[in-house]
């Protein structure tokens, strides 16, 4: 596999995923990012996006390949919201998922890194919060979906998200103990790993530390 040129950003409003279009930009690609309403599309654009509607929930694998075709690569970094909706953690974390697999195997864009979120394999207590609940079976259950796949696939797990000041350094290992990482740090990790084809097959957890991050990940594909 050579480096991507064309990236396709599922969820491209996303706040990770409008600090990772700069990157990628910066970097050469062209960025294909998606959104469903027309404000979004708009604000894309001027990050140097290539805007394209895409409404997650309502579209087939068919649609999902129209906006791959030509791509290299697909970043899945969509989310259903914090906003209490236990129905929308399957119809966008997971069915997007699903979605964005069948999609790029279609489109013959053989290269998908996928945002997850740490710990989610770990067993539930009973008593867990029906919404976080579906949140982490939503995100386990699409991992699992992207690791039986045959797309060249990374999957990064985060801890928790914050908007602090980027520092540039984490710790990534398959696990780490819980611990905050800002977006901005993400994604630059997401465009390392597209950037590495070390990372195929990879899945980490992912918090902020005291190494740098292609460092970092090039460490860890050594474990």
């Amino acid at each position: 596999m050579t480096t991507p040129q064309r990236i396709a950003i599922v969820g491209g409003h996303g706040k990770i995923a409008r600090r990772l279009i700069p990157i990628l930009n910066s970097r050469g690609h062209t960025v294909v990012a998606t959104a469903r309403k027309e404000e979004h599309l708009i604000a894309l654009a001027s990050l140097g996006a290539t805007p394209v509607r895409l409404d997650i929930e309502d579209s087939t694998n068919g649609d999902f390949a129209d906006v791959f075709k030509d791509c290299d690569a697909v970043v899945f970094a969509a989310g259903g919201g914090a906003d209490g909706n236990i129905e929308r953690k399957r119809t966008v974390d997971l069915e997007g998922s699903l979605k964005s697999i069948a999609g790029a195997q279609q489109a013959g864009a053989q290269r998908l890194v996928q945002i997850s979120a740490i710990g989610v394999d770990n067993p539930l207590p009973d008593d867990v919060e029906p919404v976080w609940k579906a949140y982490v079976e939503a995100k386990r259950d699409a991992d699992a979906a992207l690791r039986d796949s045959d797309l060249d696939w990374t999957i990064i797990r985060p801890g928790g998200l914050t908007d602090d000041v980027p520092t540039g350094l984490i710790q990534v290992a398959e696990t780490v103990e819980r611990s905050t990482i800002p977006r901005a740090d993400v994604a630059h990790a997401v465009a390392d790993c597209l950037d590495q084809d070390s990372t195929i097959g990879r899945q980490w957890e992912l918090v902020a530390g005291d190494t740098p991050v292609l460092r970092a990940l090039q460490a860890a594909t050594d474990n």
